[in-house]
């Protein structure tokens, strides 16, 4: 009976008895596997969410690879649902205790246990051989097997994590299938911070037995229903079904992410059967594939703003008005309606109605007034000194031609901008001499304005990490929204650092929310989530509509 075989008496039977397995397996796995054309896999050629933090890896993370103990849900409003963790409590404002989803396993099979969570967030891990912002991580000393966990980590791995977690103590081991993420500092924040993009689990073993960082981030070992299988820098992806996922057998033998930087070679592929889904679409695009019945192209607005960013260290940009200026002379909603065919927004400032409560209903980016822009460059001496404008060729949907417009609309107001365009974000984000104009977006990870301005623009954030921009007053004020229960206060301070940042000392300006759209074949039940992230597990796939 080969159905009550043990492993040591087939092999004691022979090659014959092998046979009849392998064949069932071959028979049964039938499941297709897709090729998926995209415009960049991931800028930092390495698939470690913490250092790949941009818009084309949530795409390929989630919800394939990575997972967090508190999950989003991905089909809907991108709210908080059960991921790792089946459920959560709140201790004290410092103190979060999260229940263990239990057999849950990594792709190299070892279960997922309270020590791999620990790990993910120690000092190891995260913040490599420098101290985290407030307090010492309690995991800071958890090694495991005394192998070679003590890697040297990328400088940007400790700065996102010191943004996302600015005063984590560390992670209290409560039993095998329990942890308590302790905080040093009240924060109504921290379920929202476990759930971010970045805050996701990795197997201990794997990072330990790994040579080096560099081999660990190549492929990580997580618990995603899929795992790399070989990855090619600046050419393609190949994951593989991790056929022991929690959430049930995935419904892809496997998916291949190939980069084609060209809109028009993504969309020749599509149409000729190369690649089952594009990506990055742009919506001057969408109806000539519509005019093929077989194809359909979906997406819309998500939670990422198109932001224009300037560095205040600039000659030409230290006088606030200048900055000022740039934002009165810009006719957004013209951007919107002549690239976009209206199919995405102006918004509201770098804010999100899933804000709920914290949404400031009331405010709005700075108004087209070019008799204004024109005032206050008169009034700032502006000479007509040159102010460049560092572009990447279309990394963004319409970044060039969005470009372009902003160039005139600054003309129009007696600016001189430049465009130089670069060839990746390395220079774009290099220092010297200095950045002056730069394209730049800006997501909200959680439903909280903590997530998106403080993260960014706080005296912790990327931007002002980077050297661009800072402002003492906003800088105590992020400290305050990150620390305050108090909702009315700290309501009253997200108003305020909304003033500071995008009207009196303008560390950016908001351009239009962003949207992304993709085309596939109409016969392939999916549906497109409103975010980067494309969900291919089984539920979403042979989907009812």
């Amino acid at each position: 009976m080969v159905g009550s075989l043990t492993r040591r008496s087939a092999i004691a039977l022979g090659g014959s008895a092998l046979i009849l397995p392998r064949f069932a397996i071959a028979q049964a796995d039938n499941r297709p596997s897709i090729t998926i054309a995209v415009q960049k896999i991931a800028n930092s050629n390495q698939l470690d969410v913490l250092r790949e933090q941009s818009n084309v890896g949530e795409r390929i993370f989630f919800s394939s690879l990575w997972e967090g103990l508190i999950g989003r849900n991905w089909l809907g409003g991108l709210g908080a649902v059960p991921g790792l963790a089946t459920e959560w409590k709140r201790i004290d404002d410092k103190t979060v205790e999260l229940k263990l989803r239990q057999g849950v396993k990594f792709h190299n099979g070892d279960e997922l246990t309270a020590e791999d969570v620990a790990f993910s967030f120690s000092k190891q891990r995260m913040f490599g051989n420098t101290e985290p912002v407030v307090g010492k991580t309690i995991s800071a000393d958890f090694v495991v097997g005394g192998g070679r966990a003590n890697k040297e980590l990328p400088a940007e791995v400790p700065a996102v994590a010191r943004r996302s977690w600015p005063a984590l103590l560390g992670i209290e081991i409560v039993d095998k299938y329990t942890v308590r993420f302790v905080n040093g500092t009240s924060d109504v924040t921290i379920e929202g911070r476990i759930s971010r993009y970045g805050s996701e689990i990795m197997n201990r073993r794997a990072f330990d037995e790994a040579a080096t960082y560099n081999d660990w981030a190549m492929k990580p070992v997580t618990t995603g229903p899929y795992k790399v299988a070989e990855y090619r820098p600046d050419v393609s992806l190949l994951l593989e079904a991790h056929d022991e996922y929690w959430g049930g057998r995935p419904p892809l033998k496997s998916i291949r992410f190939v980069e084609v930087p060209e809109v028009a070679s993504r969309i020749n592929g599509l149409l000729s059967g190369q690649y089952t889904f594009a990506c990055d679409i742009p919506p001057d695009q969408i109806s000539q594939i519509e005019q093929n019945p077989a194809f359909e192209v979906q997406g819309g607005t998500i939670l990422n703003h198109r932001l224009t960013v300037f560095d205040k260290n600039h000659a030409q940009l230290q006088n606030p008005l200048v900055r000022r200026a740039m934002t009165h002379a810009i006719d957004r909603q013209t951007i919107v309606d002549s690239l976009w065919a209206g199919r995405t927004v102006v918004p509201k400032g770098l804010q999100w109605p899933y804000y709920a409560d914290m949404f400031i209903e009331d405010w709005s980016v700075p108004a087209f007034d070019l008799k204004l822009a024109r005032d206050l460059v008169k009034q700032s001496g502006y000479k007509g000194d040159p102010i460049p404008y560092r572009l990447l060729n279309n990394y963004y949907t319409n970044q060039t031609p969005t470009a372009q417009i902003l160039v005139e609309m600054w003309k129009e107001a007696g600016l001189n901008v430049e465009i130089r365009m670069v060839e990746n974000w390395q220079q774009i984000l290099e220092r010297t001499p200095t950045r002056a104009v730069r394209d730049w977006s800006n997501s909200a990870p959680f439903n909280d304005p903590v997530s998106s301005i403080v993260a960014q623009h706080g005296p912790n954030g990327q931007q002002q990490q980077a050297g661009e921009w800072t402002n003492a007053e906003m800088n105590t004020l992020s400290v305050e929204l990150e620390t305050s229960t108090d909702r009315a206060r700290r309501k009253a301070a997200f108003r305020r650092m909304l003033e500071i940042a995008e009207r009196e000392d303008p560390a950016y300006t908001v351009l239009h929310q962003n949207a992304t759209f993709t085309a596939k074949p109409k016969s392939i039940a999916w549906k497109a989530s409103p975010a980067f992230a494309m969900d291919f597990r089984a539920g979403n796939w042979g989907r009812q509509s």
